[in-house]
């Protein structure tokens, strides 16, 4: 009997300890949602959006505020709900003339009626109460509010500093099918500079402004597609077709220009950043961009490494380094014998010198790689 008194009273002593030591997990930092992620919960046809258009469609305006920390000391009147959401719901609180309290997940009515009391002092560019008390708020707390107005038949969203007009989307379609358009267009531009790039990288008379005609073509498609992807995250699954368009325009681009900062820049990281900085004025103006990326006026002869090339080609990441560390740029490496290929790929040096052949033949009669 004692020995088994002793064996549960270890047993015990084991599970306090255990309680003692083991770490109580930390709960995860909640992520902080973006504009352009609170948009797609205004897709058309998620729920929230269907309330909203009952709104404008039943002539009525609201004001409806994400929960937020600090949002309680904002807060003077109206009446708890704590209910589930439903569009109609929403619908006919927003017949009220307070503001309606939503919780973060979209999944809870929290309160209705609500007067809001932002400071006064933050500014405004608003003229309307309800977009006043919107935008302040916005401000104030860095939270989403939403303002409709029957007046002008508009949904506002605030965020922060910033505000989004919520079009229809018969207007974001064709938007964005005005844009895709222009994309495509953009695309064939590039494809011509790049065929134009090939030619002048064989034949070696590259010069810096031939360079930033292709790097001007892929970042005016890069800057036209953060509004592209603003008009398909409203448009949700309406926007199916138009994505699939999208990301055959949008394909290769990205390692193209790597690639071609890899074979003209001593600094690719550097340069990236730089046309990612600019504006599109500045990237209509070559003149302006050879400077800031080249630190050199466009007319400038300037040879390429070869990274673009070679990338085309059966080697791995390690035999593109030897090339190039070896003969020193493109032009070198095509005219390099069988026997100076052996040297750094042995056996392998005779189907390489066969695939640079082919390549060039290829660029010559303007074959698109």
């Amino acid at each position: 009997m004692e020995k088994l008194i002793k064996k549960e009273e270890m047993k015990v002593s084991e599970e306090i300890h255990q309680d003692i030591i083991v770490p109580v997990p930390e709960e995860k930092e909640e992520k902080k949602i973006n504009l352009n992620d609170f948009l797609t919960r205004l897709a058309p046809g998620k729920t929230l959006r269907v309330a909203l258009d009952d709104i404008l469609e039943g002539e009525s305006g609201a004001l409806i505020v994400i929960d937020c920390p600090g949002l309680k000391e904002l807060i003077d009147g109206g009446f708890k709900i704590n209910t589930n959401f439903t569009a109609q719901k929403l619908a006919e609180l927003a017949k009220m003339d307070g503001a309606i309290i939503i919780s973060k997940d979209l999944r809870k009515i929290l309160m209705a009626n609500v007067l809001l009391v932002p400071k006064a002092s933050i500014l405004t560019n608003e003229t309307g109460t309800r977009h006043k008390a919107a935008e302040r708020t916005a401000k104030q707390l860095g939270t989403f509010v939403i303002a409709v107005s029957e007046r002008r038949n508009k949904i506002s969203i605030f965020y922060e500093d910033k505000k989004h007009i919520l079009e229809d989307s018969e207007s974001i379609l064709r938007r964005a099918t005005e844009t895709l358009n222009i994309l495509e267009k953009q695309r064939e531009l590039l494809d011509d500079a790049i065929k134009n790039l090939n030619i002048l990288e064989i034949t070696g008379l590259v010069s810096i402004g031939d360079v930033c005609t292709v790097l001007q073509r892929i970042e005016v498609i890069n800057k036209m597609m953060d509004t592209m992807k603003r008009y398909l995250t409203e448009l949700g699954n309406q926007g199916i077709i138009l994505r699939m368009r999208i990301k055959e325009i949008f394909k290769g681009i990205e390692n193209i220009e790597l690639f071609i900062l890899k074979d003209y820049s001593h600094r690719p990281s550097v340069a990236k950043r730089i046309l990612s900085s600019i504006t599109f004025e500045g990237i209509i103006d070559p003149e302006a961009l050879s400077r800031m990326i080249f630190e050199s006026p466009p007319d400038i002869q300037i040879e390429p490494l070869g990274y673009r090339m070679l990338d085309k080609l059966n080697l791995n990441e390690r035999e593109v380094k030897l090339l190039i560390d070896e003969f020193n740029n493109l032009s070198n490496i095509f005219n390099a014998s069988e026997e100076e290929l052996a040297v750094l790929l042995k056996n392998r040096a005779i189907n390489l010198k066969k695939e640079l052949d082919s390549l060039k033949e290829q660029i010559l009669v303007g074959k698109k790689l």
